[in-house]
């Protein structure tokens, strides 16, 4: 390779190799539809099964979860994140998750580093079902610090014009569902590592009161993929609406497919909130509307249905594999949040 070029900080063999090892990966999440293979100009995707329909995208990061795992040198999991930010928003409009593309940023390309990221992005692709087709890979030095990098996606779905999920049919009587979360997700880091981390990064590496793990482990726990269960939900059932549960926590994101005239009577005592958030909660002396405003508090998912679907509907969801709970309601106002407590 050019001389000059690896003198300025680019190394092209290193970006060769871990394009090499990425192929395995991106090679158990093709889908009929691709066309081609890993390294051409664009990903190509040959759209059908689909008579009128309609395409959404997403896109997202990862944050400042990112630093988490730069202090522990962890990266299999980020990826898993990536995506799930991508593909969560796109089936709570009832799109079928179809092809993800990534972006990876670093200073110097660490192709081990590259390839668990991608690992992870590969994963993650592979739970929702969609086919990983492209991405690029950036060295920039002097862009990032030695050992830091960042990453990006970007999805694509499909849904039938007829079945777009908009929350426009939401109305009084209908019953909130909501779908545990596997822990922070990806969202409030920046609030959890000035409460936890910033200046005693050691803590990552000690045991959380609550049980055998570390708060490193916790803390990087991947962001939970809802699609397979959320795509047999609106199968079997009327979903007329959902809200993935990201920044802005319970507080912004419930009632974002409301209806006008409606607002939602969400039931506090309705599912366990996990300890971590009680933890965070003490240790950074939060108030209530810090976390509710800030975290998921521990409901990932959420989805409208008639009262009469709603219990069904959770059993559904628990057989999958998921923790459901009924934890409201929808009733006339005008589109905030309302919280209840049993006796109130």
């Amino acid at each position: 390779m050019s001389e000059a070029y690896r003198n300025a900080g680019v190394d092209i063999d290193a970006g060769n190799e871990a394009v090499e090892r990425m192929k395995q990966h991106v090679r158990g999440t093709r889908r009929p539809e691709v066309m081609g293979g890993i390294g051409g100009f664009g990903g190509m995707f040959a759209l059908s099964s689909y008579d009128n329909p309609v395409l959404v995208a997403a896109t997202d990061g990862v944050g400042t979860k990112l630093k988490l795992a730069f202090a522990l040198d962890r990266h299999d999991t980020i990826g898993i994140d990536c995506v799930a930010m991508c593909v969560n928003d796109l089936v709570v409009q009832g799109a079928e998750p179809l092809f993800f593309l990534d972006y990876i940023a670093t200073g110097k390309l660490n192709p081990d580093q590259v390839e668990a990221v991608v690992k992870g992005i590969a994963a993650g692709c592979r739970q929702a079902g969609c086919a990983l087709i492209g991405g690029e890979t950036a060295e920039m030095p002097g862009m990032y610090p030695v050992g830091e990098y960042d990453v990006a996606g970007f999805g694509v779905g499909a849904v039938e014009r007829d079945q777009v999920i908009t929350g426009e049919r939401i109305q009084p009587g209908d019953v909130i569902i909501g779908l545990a979360s596997n822990g922070l997700h990806s969202n409030g880091y920046s609030l959890v590592r000035h409460v936890l981390v910033d200046g005693q990064e050691e803590r990552l590496s000690q045991q959380v009161p609550w049980g055998p793990f570390t708060w490193g482990d916790v803390l990087l726990a991947p962001t939970r993929i809802y699609v397979p269960t959320y795509r047999a939900l609106m199968h079997h059932f009327d979903v007329k609406g959902g809200a993935h549960i990201t920044g802005g926590g319970l507080v912004e994101n419930v009632p974002r497919m409301l209806p006008e005239g409606c607002q939602v009577e969400l039931d506090l005592d309705s599912w366990p909130v996990p300890e971590l958030f009680r933890h965070l909660g003490e240790m950074g002396q939060l108030t209530d509307e810090d976390l509710f405003r800030t975290f998921n508090m521990g409901i990932g998912m959420t989805l409208y249905l008639p009262p009469e679907q709603a219990e069904a509907a959770a059993e559904l969801a628990e057989e999958m594999g998921e923790k459901a709970y009924l934890i409201g309601r929808v009733v006339e106002g005008k589109g905030d949040l309302v919280w209840r407590r049993k006796g109130s």
